[in-house]
């Protein structure tokens, strides 16, 4: 059965700031399942898998970001369920 999926981009300073860390942390809080990976154009690319309300926290919490961060958009839409369970680091894309 498919849960309801999000993918965000967020870009700005997101990339050697601890940004990958910080989202698996703040997403695992948030009970979240999926994963998070850096992406050649400098962005950070999220699939989120989870209830409506906790993507939105989570899309929320990456306006601002970690320390160091100087967020400058977070692009949110719909994706589909990749299965992932738990929430996790993904090589670069």
């Amino acid at each position: 059965m498919s849960r309801p999926a999000s993918r965000l981009v967020i870009e700005g300073r997101v990339q050697g700031v601890g940004f990958r860390w910080w989202v698996v942390e703040t997403a695992q809080l948030m009970g979240l399942d999926g994963w998070v990976r850096n992406r050649i154009d400098g962005s950070v690319e999220i699939l989120a898998i989870g209830a409506a309300e906790d993507v939105g926290r989570l899309a929320a919490a990456c306006a601002g970001g970690p320390r160091g961060a100087r967020v400058e958009s977070v692009d949110l839409e719909a994706a589909e369920d990749d299965g992932s369970v738990g929430f996790q680091q993904k090589a670069t894309f």
